[in-house]
């Protein structure tokens, strides 16, 4: 399967393309596919009901470390879709300091944008590597006057066409010719938390700037390094930016996902004496127009949010999802509790994902030139003291894995240099003999692992 997934993919081909990244958490899986089987179906439908069928947001339950985020991110990261995670314990009402919750959308439409961008580059490569190759030999080469007799011409032409198989075998690479440099770009978005007017007047101006001093500085370069410079320009002169907004803002309607993390930290227990807090109720009360569906101004134009999908998830160990504000608790009808995960979990985690844990260190100390191999009663031990160091103190999840697999890596990863052309054992023993003594003593656990 290629690096993107098609839009139309079944639900049951979703989980399996997610079988191999994330473990178990079967029903979020397959809520998550049917949320994105919907939008496909939704799409197909007449124009008049596509308007009434609303996204059926979910609201994932969970300890930390359990996939929450990854299944989210992984999906959105593979069929190319807007996404962005923020987290709702950093928004605060209206009127107090802090980021107001509209600039989770402007994010979003930053992303989007950069998406369509990369998008439009690879549909139009050929396009972009021909007014390069033209650019860099007319340097090479300069044109003729226009005056110039038939005779010359015939003869720039097929000088220009030695030229052209050079370029394309790389001889010209070592040359050097002088270009103008890209103005540097301007972040623009603001953080997110800029007023709209005000961002569109700050766009308004670097645009100005920028025209003014369109060519930039003058500066030698070899011919390769040219070619990475003159990307830049042959993408601006080749695409109008106008088309590309409205590409991203179509893409950002019809398939954008919010993944609202930490929701339970703006949750008021019912017992609570502090329901008036600007940074929980407020914050709620603020993302319940967002959810519903309204309009919001970012520097591609006005988003409509009523087909976004939005994700939100937490842990609820302090409170629970009926302590979110009615309104808000019936935009997300869809609900799924992940599982926690045990010793069996975490040794699946360890060894079954396309890169897990255990191929990723693999392949770093491989650099090396050090072999490491796991014995499978070390694999086993890994996971069992990962799951006891997540029941003695906070349950991390597979998060924990990376702890402890830096704690027995450690001294070899240091010394690789001592081990190079050696194949490095990693048994029971040698995992005993590194977490043992710290997961037996709770204080020590809580502190190094």
């Amino acid at each position: 399967m290629s690096n993107t997934l098609s839009t139309s993919l079944t639900p049951k081909e979703i989980v399996s393309f997610l079988d191999k990244y994330v473990i178990g958490q079967t029903n979020a899986k397959k809520t998550i596919a049917l949320a994105l089987r919907n939008r496909y179906r939704r799409l197909q439908l007449s124009a008049e009901m596509q308007k009434d069928v609303i996204p059926k947001n979910i609201l994932m339950v969970g300890s930390t470390g359990v996939g929450k985020t990854e299944i989210a991110r992984r999906l959105s990261m593979m069929m190319r879709l807007p996404f962005v995670k923020v987290e709702a314990s950093k928004y605060t009402e209206v009127g107090f300091v802090g980021r107001d919750v509209e600039s989770m959308i402007r994010d979003l439409a930053v992303h989007s944008l950069s998406l369509v961008r990369e998008e439009q580059n690879g549909l139009n490569q050929g396009k972009i590597e021909a007014y390069i190759e033209n650019k860099i030999i007319e340097k090479l080469l300069p044109s003729l006057p226009s005056g110039a007799s038939e005779q010359k011409q015939h003869d720039y032409e097929n000088s220009f066409a030695k030229m052209q198989k050079k370029f394309e075998k790389g001889d010209l690479d070592h040359l050097k010719i002088e270009i103008d440099m890209p103005t540097p770009t301007i972040d623009i978005s603001g953080g997110g938390n800029m007023p709209p007017e005000m961002a569109n007047v700050q766009e308004s101006i670097i645009k100005v700037i920028g025209g003014l001093n369109k060519k930039g500085k003058k500066k030698e370069v070899t011919v390769k390094e040219a070619k990475k410079i003159l990307e830049v320009e042959a993408s601006e002169e080749l695409f109008d930016e106008e088309k590309l907004k409205d590409l991203a803002l179509k893409k950002i309607e019809e398939g954008g996902i919010v993944f609202l993390d930490e929701i339970d930290k703006i949750a008021v227990p019912a017992n609570s004496s502090s329901r008036q807090d600007p940074s929980k109720e407020g914050v709620q009360r603020d993302l319940l127009p967002i959810v519903e569906g309204s309009n919001v101004q970012t520097r591609i134009g006005m988003v409509k949010t009523d087909h976004i999908l939005f994700i939100a998830a937490g842990a609820f160990h302090l409170t629970k999802p009926s302590d979110l504000i009615p309104e808000l608790q019936g935009r997300f009808p869809l609900r799924v509790e992940l599982d926690s995960l045990d010793a069996e979990a975490l040794y699946r985690i360890l060894t079954e994902p396309k890169n897990s844990l255990i191929k990723q260190y693999k392949a770093l100390l491989g650099v090396e030139d050090v072999e490491l191999i796991f014995e499978e009663d070390a694999l086993r031990a890994i996971a069992k003291y990962s799951s006891v160091a997540n029941e003695k103190t906070e349950d991390i999840g597979a998060r924990r894995l990376h702890t402890i697999m830096e704690k027995i890596i450690e001294e070899i990863s240091f010394s690789a240099d001592e081990h190079v052309g050696e194949k490095v054992i990693i048994d029971e023993a040698h995992v005993e003999s590194k977490l043992e003594k710290l997961v037996d003593d709770e204080d020590t656990t809580r502190y190094i692992l």
